[in-house]
């Protein structure tokens, strides 16, 4: 065991990059598991629609957080928090080295920083946030949250219609602002954090998106998100690839219509998340096609 405290190696970047045939060979380098960091994977009725590791890639390293709990549960960031922090003081005890993988920039900084306690909303007013989003549209969360909560609309993405729901709802259920609940944390964590954030260019990510997507129609997206349809007001389905052929299904577009906002959508979501990470410090910033040069880094950083 080593003298000092533990690594967390914290594999990231924007979806469809190649986070995890890169945290598997990894995990595999310092022979340890995965915990996952995607806020729809944890759910275990959901595979094809949030790219879920296959039955082979889940067991060639143990992964954490995958399959964790059902649709119709609650589980928020702050639950992610208190869950993987409990189970790396176990994980820790054996292994050196643990591999952090994910996109959800949420989840990975509720871990590396701690989370601010944000108080539970019923969920029905966060139902009835989702319903005036489909009505009314996003304009109308953002012009809600300018005026209620001017300084968290300064920062927040106004393209991301989860975080303005969960702002407002917070807002209608307590009648606080949502920014008066942040920047409370100070912690510490018992680990050195290793951060390494993929990338590849422009063109080549929007095209692995595009392809994923056709991968996922072919595997049975539509007939997945027909399953679901029934418990399409539910949040953990509020999610691109799912709200996309709701829509379909609704009448309001077509199938064609509905694969094409699908893409649009990711490639957009891809975008914010390279925007959190540019927003961050410490980073390394490395080929997601370098495998050699990513174990190189993360080998000369554990001492």
């Amino acid at each position: 065991m080593l003298k000092h405290s533990p690594y967390l190696v914290v594999i990231a970047g924007p979806t469809a990059v190649g986070k995890t045939a890169i945290s598997i060979d990894i995990a595999k380098q310092f022979n340890t598991c995965i915990l996952n960091a995607d806020s729809r994977q944890v759910y275990k009725e959901l595979n094809i629609g949030v790219a879920k590791p296959s039955e082979q890639e889940l067991n060639e390293v143990t992964h954490h957080f995958v399959n964790h709990c059902s649709i119709h549960d609650s589980f928020t960031a702050s639950d992610y928090e208190q869950q993987s922090m409990t189970l790396l003081e176990q994980l820790f005890q054996s292994n050196d080295v643990v591999v952090m993988s994910g996109g959800t920039g949420l989840y990975i900084q509720a871990v590396l920083e701690g989370f601010d306690s944000i108080p539970d909303v019923p969920d029905q007013i966060v139902s009835d946030l989702n319903k005036e989003l489909d009505i009314k549209g996003i304009a109308h969360l953002q012009e809600l949250l300018q005026h209620c909560d001017p300084d968290y609309y300064k920062k927040v993405d106004k393209e991301n219609s989860r975080r303005l729901i969960r702002a407002l709802s917070v807002y209608r259920a307590h009648g606080h602002p949502y920014s008066s609940y942040l920047g409370k944390s100070s912690i510490s964590r018992p680990f050195q954090s290793i951060l390494v954030q993929l990338e590849r260019d422009r063109e080549e990510l929007y095209d692995r998106i595009n392809k994923r997507v056709d991968n996922m129609i072919v595997a049975g997206l539509e007939h997945e998100a027909r399953t679901f349809y029934p418990f399409k007001d539910v949040q953990a389905l509020q999610t691109v690839g799912y709200t996309e052929f709701f829509k379909y299904f609704d009448g309001h577009i077509s199938k064609e219509e509905a694969i094409s906002l699908i893409k649009q959508q990711t490639r957009r979501y891809a975008k914010r998340q390279l925007t959190w990470y540019r927003k961050k410090e410490n980073w390394q910033l490395l080929r997601a096609d370098d495998l050699s040069g990513i174990i190189a880094y993360v080998q000369q950083k554990i001492v």
